[in-house]
């Protein structure tokens, strides 16, 4: 049965402060100055300091969470934490596929799947727009795995094994900036095209802008690429499936106007598993849109309205009129009343009966501005939950706040672990259950000069299945790092 308004601003009145929060994640605060919802009444600012300005508790013990300063990295990749280690598992450029060719560029959007005998597969987007000759290192044109022989993205499947070798290979080629995506209950990857290209625009032969599902584990599976024209053709920035109610929900990275959160609902008796969604009809189930408000029942028309931690929005659906976007895009197919839209809407993962949503940025095209928000989407009560809002980053060059959350995982430690898109320097970072934010890493990969420093931003990041290596990439020139070392669930005193 529908949730509809009236049930919503009912229970919110019943409650007084809205719908009650759930999930591992209580109430994550990063924006300098900003106090967690959680924590405001020990008084801990973001950085985790206690009402005397330290983070001790009188005897000399250290309660701030994490795992310590970053320590620079005498090969100027990746600053990690004492007792940390890294491995690079890919470069591109530097190492090579089974068939010869170089690793491809431009990594993305990562997902960590469990094969056989301890093998760990990985399937890695990489994120290609335009055609091949743009590309130093283009995804190659594998014999029977290529959807537009001209795109130059696509996926790679990346495997790993418990003595240290690693084999990679193509799982789909031909398709145009692959950015993020999403891992099925399955075990498969759903790679999302983060363009609105036709056949005809920037050298393409064919539509882009659709979802393709890779099987790291069954290379016969990914033969012969086909778009999910279900789940529609616009600038796809990732997607998660409900493993209980079979719904794909998916994100939009647009603007002009901003993006929205989409949910695709099965067609009656369909049954979700491996290859199942490429033999889907164009127009099977229903693809909708998001449309919120708040808990008086007034329409929200942009998330970045919601400027307190904790804040709750109710989630109608509305229905897409063209899902193919033949003639409007589709998040132009709707009025400004219709919709509830995002700058920026990026990663999602599917933790805690739920899903994790980005939101990376607001500017002048949103009408607040903020330097992220993350969100959980609890399906049962269909409400939208405010659990990451970073202010504006005065300044991004020097170490220290966080910006632009983008790939994000949950962590199987506890809280959220985050991948940083912002300006200046750039973060794998972590939140707490109860929202103290700690770095885990630092890009010290210096592609511009020593007097304007640039750092390009981690992407992919993703536990391995045993949880005991965090994978995250360098986008810029495309390097797969395994990172390991002391993971610890925090203890109460740190939340």
């Amino acid at each position: 049965m529908a949730f509809t308004r009236r049930e919503f601003t009912r229970q919110s009145a019943l409650t007084g402060a809205g719908i009650a929060l759930t999930g591992t994640v209580a109430a994550l605060a990063t924006a300098p100055g900003a106090l967690a919802a959680g924590d405001s009444k020990h008084g801990h600012d973001d950085h985790g300091h206690d009402d005397h300005g330290n983070g001790h508790d009188g005897h000399g013990h250290s309660h701030e969470p994490g795992y310590g300063a970053l320590l620079p990295d005498p090969k100027g990749i990746v600053a990690l934490p004492a007792g940390f280690s890294y491995k690079i598992i890919t470069h591109s450029g530097v190492t090579k596929l089974e068939s010869g060719e170089f690793t491809p560029s431009n990594h993305d959007g990562t997902a960590a799947f469990e094969g056989a005998r301890g093998v760990t597969l990985l399937v890695n987007n990489h994120e290609l727009a335009g055609t091949r000759p743009d590309w130093e290192h283009p995804v190659p044109l594998t014999d029977g795995l290529v959807y537009d022989a001209v795109a130059a993205g696509g996926c790679t499947v990346v495997e790993t094994r418990r003595d240290g070798r690693t084999a990679e290979w193509v799982g789909i080629a031909g398709t145009s900036t692959n950015c993020a995506g999403g891992a099925t209950p399955w075990g498969t990857w759903l790679t999302c095209e983060e363009t609105e290209d036709r056949a005809g625009k920037n050298g393409l032969l064919k539509d882009h802008g659709y979802v393709f599902e890779v099987d790291p584990s069954d290379r016969r599976a990914n033969r012969d690429p086909r778009p999910i024209k279900a789940f529609g053709r616009y600038a796809h920035e990732a997607v998660v499936i409900d493993p209980k109610q079979g719904h794909a929900y998916l994100t939009e990275d647009a603007s002009g106007p901003n993006g929205l959160l989409y949910r695709w609902v099965p067609p009656h008796g369909f049954k979700h598993g491996r290859g199942k969604l490429r033999t889907l009809a164009a127009d099977a189930g229903v693809l909708q849109a998001t449309k919120c408000f708040d808990r008086s029942g007034k329409f929200v028309d942009d998330l970045s309205r919601a400027t307190k931690i904790g804040t709750v929005y109710g989630v109608d659906w509305v229905d897409v009129p063209d899902r193919d976007a033949r003639t409007v895009s589709v998040r132009k197919q709707f009025g400004d009343q219709e919709v509830t839209r995002a700058r920026k809407l990026e990663g999602m993962w599917w933790g805690d009966g739920g899903a994790y949503i980005v939101s990376s940025f607001a500017r002048a095209e949103s009408p607040v501005q903020h330097d992220g928000q993350v969100w959980f989407y609890d399906p049962k009560r269909r409400t939208l939950t405010l659990k990451v809002l970073l202010g504006i980053n005065a300044a991004p060059s020097e170490d220290g706040a966080f910006d632009g959350p983008d790939n994000i995982t949950v962590s199987p430690y506890g809280g959220l672990v985050i991948a940083e898109d912002g300006e200046g320097v750039q973060h794998l970072f972590g939140a707490t259950e109860s929202g103290r934010t700690y770095p885990i890493a630092r890009n010290e990969l210096n592609a511009g000069t020593a007097q304007k420093p640039e750092y390009s931003e981690f992407t992919g990041v993703t536990f391995s299945p045993d949880g005991k290596t965090l994978y995250a990439n360098i986008q810029t020139p495309g390097i797969m790092l395994a990172i390991t070392g002391p993971w610890k669930r925090h203890s109460r005193r740190e939340q």
